[in-house]
């Protein structure tokens, strides 16, 4: 009988301590976050989540949209735990609705006109674009930043979207199907983001739009207030703008200082 009791003592000692470690209540360490990506920074977000899991074993699952898309997604589900769309406008529509703890910058978007290599059309300008024979391509306002951003910077510049549309052959849910369009000979012309067309300068010329027609986005990562692993959110957070995530980023030919 003194035995059992001694053996029950020490189930019950170690049950304690199973159980033990962390207070009630606490947030346990993460294993896996989900961040809500725009796809055009999707190529230094990939290779920045590489580098963070192998430093905090924190694996990143990512959802790569258009930035409207996945503010979409993001209200309907209610769940996740970082958000990064194309510009801080999405951030902050997100923020208004309480769906944001907190945010930080993390770099800069140029707008540019991409067209075919040697530029055949002879596109020197904005209003070039409404030439006549140009098929031009552009983002869905309603879908992707880059969209967004465009018809601003026609706003800026006086340019009625009833022009526009007279040449519009192709509108995309995301930045990257625009540079796929060049690389596929399909378009004229197509206004993405400056690091975007680096990736198909083999097939297409730059035309950058002037610094007093142009709107730049800055880019922001939100911590979302759905996380069950805020530390773990909040430290990717600062990765992204330490200087090993800002080197990620120039490495992909993203700008990582404020564009004037």
């Amino acid at each position: 009988m003194k035995k059992l009791i001694i053996l029950a003592a020490v189930i019950v000692v170690a049950l304690a301590g199973c159980k033990g470690g962390k207070p009630e209540g606490s947030e346990s360490a993460a294993t896996e976050l989900l961040l809500y990506c725009g796809a055009g920074i999707r190529p230094p977000v990939a290779q920045m989540a590489e580098a963070f899991e192998r430093q905090h074993g924190v694996k990143i699952v990512t959802d790569y949209a258009g930035s409207e898309v996945l503010l979409s997604k993001i209200k309907l589900a209610r769940k996740g735990d970082l958000y990064i769309p194309g510009d801080r406008h999405y951030v902050e529509q997100a923020a208004r609705e309480d769906m944001i703890l907190s945010e930080k910058s993390v770099c800069y978007f140029v707008p540019t006109i991409l067209v075919q290599k040697g530029n055949p059309k002879n596109i020197r300008r904005l209003q070039d674009l409404l030439n006549e024979g140009v098929k031009l391509g552009l983002g869905d306002a309603q879908a992707c930043a880059i969209g967004r951003k465009t018809k601003q910077i026609f706003e800026k510049n006086d340019i009625a979207w009833e022009q526009v549309e007279k040449n519009l052959a192709f509108q995309s849910m995301t930045v990257n199907e625009l540079g796929m369009q060049i690389q596929a000979g399909s378009l004229d012309a197509v206004i993405v983001w400056d690091a975007i067309a680096g990736y198909y300068s083999e097939h297409g010329t730059q035309v950058p739009i002037p610094p007093e027609e142009n709107v730049i986005s800055t880019v922001n990562v939100g911590v979302l207030s759905f996380t069950k692993n805020r530390s773990s959110a909040e430290k990717f957070v600062e990765f992204a703008v330490s200087e090993a995530g800002q080197a990620i980023l120039a490495e992909h030919n993203y700008r990582t200082e404020p564009v004037q």
